[in-house]
């Protein structure tokens, strides 16, 4: 089975479940497959969200004989270092340090400062220059930065 076949099949599961589909990893060989599912939501993902979606993942697998080899399936959330897709993973990081690749004018500009606020798909930042707005769709690039 193809990388794009369990993804598609994959996303569905994960999206039926209300959770959202961030990644997919395919590595091993042909003795072990080890497949690498990454998920959120937002309010962040436990041990027993994994759980659920890792059985629903094991059962679609199963009905469709999706691996014919022997395989691990790991589901996690993606971790801060992973960059943000959705609108829903910015909720849960209001008042955290982002690094910013986005676009306007049609050029592609770096900022780093702390999410501020939300209002439907305008993000508010700021930093020691003063405040900015970005539309999410021009964000091209986000990470979480941790701070200590």
């Amino acid at each position: 089975m193809e990388k794009q076949d369990l993804l598609q099949k994959f996303e569905a599961v994960v999206n039926s479940l209300n959770y959202l589909f961030i990644d997919l990893r395919v590595r091993g060989d042909s003795k072990l497959k080890i497949i690498e599912l990454f998920v959120d939501n937002e309010k962040g993902i436990t041990s027993e969200d994994c759980t659920i979606i890792s059985k629903e993942i094991k059962a679609t697998i199963e009905k469709y004989g999706l691996i014919e080899s022997d395989y691990r399936l790991d589901v996690s959330s993606p971790g801060v270092d992973r960059p943000l897709k959705y609108l829903e993973q910015y909720k849960k990081h209001l008042n955290r340090k982002f690094e910013l690749e986005y676009m306007e004018n049609e050029q592609l500009h770096d900022f780093v400062g702390r999410l501020i606020n939300i209002t439907g798909n305008q993000l508010s930042f700021s930093n020691k220059q003063g405040e900015i707005k970005i539309n999410f769709d021009n964000i091209k690039k986000a990470r979480v930065l941790i701070s200590f």
